[in-house]
């Protein structure tokens, strides 16, 4: 059995297959469906669960050494929801890039997680160690 925090066997199958250097985004529930990359659609309500909150249980067993962010999410956002994200983004180098740029490198990723956040620009690229 293994030995990790996160239980749900689609994200646990996601994750194992993400190597150096590979990809992988957490979105919200609004994020554009992308056909030719695997989603692992984990919402359930709104807000349930969050960007954040998936973020702090991938980080547990996930080396990321860089994020990239869309630049719109910073002027779209209070500083309440902005520090909220940086500080689960602690320690990971992060990028805030014009959303066009952003959703380039979308079809480079091993997957994407939905989940079920509303906050404005809330997808998060990471880049695994």
């Amino acid at each position: 059995m293994l030995n990790t925090k996160i239980i749900n066997p689609g994200l646990l199958s996601l994750l194992a297959r993400v190597r150096h250097t590979n990809t992988f985004v957490i979105a919200d529930r609004g994020f554009p469906f992308w056909p030719q990359i695997e989603t692992v659609d984990i919402s359930l309500t709104d807000d349930v669960p969050t960007v954040v909150q998936v973020l702090a249980a991938v980080k547990l067993d996930f080396l990321a050494v860089q994020a990239f962010m869309a630049r719109e999410f910073l002027e779209q956002n209070t500083e309440a929801t902005r520090s909220k994200f940086a500080q689960a983004l602690q320690g990971i180098p992060t990028t805030h890039e014009p959303h066009v740029e952003f959703k380039k490198r979308v079809p480079g990723a091993i997957g994407l997680i939905r989940t079920g956040d509303t906050v404005q620009y809330a997808n998060v690229i990471l880049v695994s160690g």
